[in-house]
């Protein structure tokens, strides 16, 4: 396993974030933490509903620059 592939905060739930941004469709899984930044910052600058969280998170990779999302 690489280490962008290890979640930065192991003791939190990953969950699965569908980002849809100009047409195209991003899943990625992240941290909860980063993942709540993560849609309030996107929030502010894109379209309200532009992104989805749900608890199924196995499978994807994680949200490039995760650690960024770690403090607002």
């Amino acid at each position: 396993m690489t280490a962008d592939a290890v979640s930065p905060l192991p003791s939190e739930p990953d969950v699965h974030l569908s980002v849809f941004l100009h047409g195209l469709r991003m899943d990625f899984a992240a941290c909860l933490t980063a993942a709540l930044i993560f849609v309030a910052e996107h929030r502010d600058r894109h379209y309200v509903d532009a992104v989805t969280v749900d608890l199924e998170a196995n499978g994807y990779r994680r949200l490039p620059n995760e650690r960024l999302y770690l403090q607002p």
